[in-house]
């Protein structure tokens, strides 16, 4: 697929994997970042460790700002650097290429639709765990990587070529109908999973033997708010998945806390909030857990 240009908003632990897997299948890769990753990525590429794709390097552009048309453009930085972030990519240079955020939460395509054209913004949800060691490092740890992409108001031609960029590409990639079904899916398992983890800084082993009720209760106060906005309500499916994860799995959340860094509290606890208010859904458990963090300071 060589005649296939991609920009990458944020060439983290998912962008940088996604960029190299890219550059790797023959597209040509422009990743967009700071003036100091710029450099290391015009001079060393990425550099990929990875169980199911192997160790390799891959050649990519960078840039601090989008220059020129592009095919699509993958958003792949956290939501407390969104705005800046967006910065990079002048509505005037994205033209008609297709936006991706792979953002958590459930709000960032209204944003990024009163920002950019709404029929090009075609939200992602990305299944991995992949993160990025050192600028333009990347160790993949999952044995998997999964790609949903819908968006109601994109052309479904659109998002079957990108898919099978993508899929080419390495990840196994599908698209999906229903917009809300697909961000809600996402949101019913995140939730619970980043808000007692990141509250009690333990992993996922923990939470769900010492905190297993409040955990039951945050999977089921998320999938009555889910199933209010129009997505999926499957607790019992949620908790059996939680269950099957190895005992020491930490959410991102979780690894920002420990790390002193910003955390997506609103975007996904504050969002989660505002539905349950919108549409009358008593959540007392996520409600506590949020008030807790922000206490906290975050």
């Amino acid at each position: 697929m060589t005649d296939f240009t991609v920009a990458i908003l944020g060439p983290g632990g998912i962008g940088g994997l996604l960029g190299a897997l890219l550059s790797r299948s023959g597209c040509r890769v422009i990743c967009l970042a700071g003036e100091g990753t710029v450099g290391v990525l015009r001079d060393s590429g990425i550099q990929v460790r990875s169980g199911l794709y192997g160790d390799f390097g891959a050649p990519v552009e960078a840039d601090t700002v989008l220059r020129e048309p592009v095919d699509a453009c993958l958003v792949a930085v956290k939501h407390t650097s969104l705005d800046a972030a967006l910065e990079r990519v002048p509505a005037k240079a994205l033209g008609d290429a297709l936006l991706v955020p792979f953002l958590n939460g459930v709000e960032h395509p209204a944003v990024l639709r009163d920002r950019y054209r709404p029929d090009l913004v075609a939200p992602g949800v990305i299944r991995v765990e992949s993160t990025r060691v050192a600028p333009g490092v990347i160790e993949h740890g999952s044995p998997f990587a999964e790609i949903d992409l819908t968006g109601d108001l994109v052309s479904r031609e659109r998002l079957d070529a990108l898919a099978r960029v993508l899929g080419e590409a390495g990840p196994t990639t599908r698209v999906l109908e229903d917009e809300t079904g697909a961000l809600w899916a996402k949101m019913s398992f995140l939730a619970p999973f980043a808000l007692l983890t990141a509250r009690y800084r333990l992993p996922l082993g923990d939470v769900r033997t010492r905190y297993r009720e409040e955990l039951t209760a945050l999977v089921e106060e998320t999938a009555a708010v889910s199933r209010a906005c129009g997505g999926p309500a499957h607790p019992a499916q949620a908790l059996a998945r939680y269950d099957a994860f190895p005992p020491a799995t930490k959410s991102s959340m979780q690894r920002d806390v420990e790390a002193g860094r910003p955390i997506e509290l609103d975007a996904i606890g504050g969002a989660l909030l505002r539905a349950a208010e919108r549409y009358g859904v008593a959540v007392p458990v996520t409600a506590r857990l949020v008030r807790e963090l922000r206490a906290a300071g975050y």
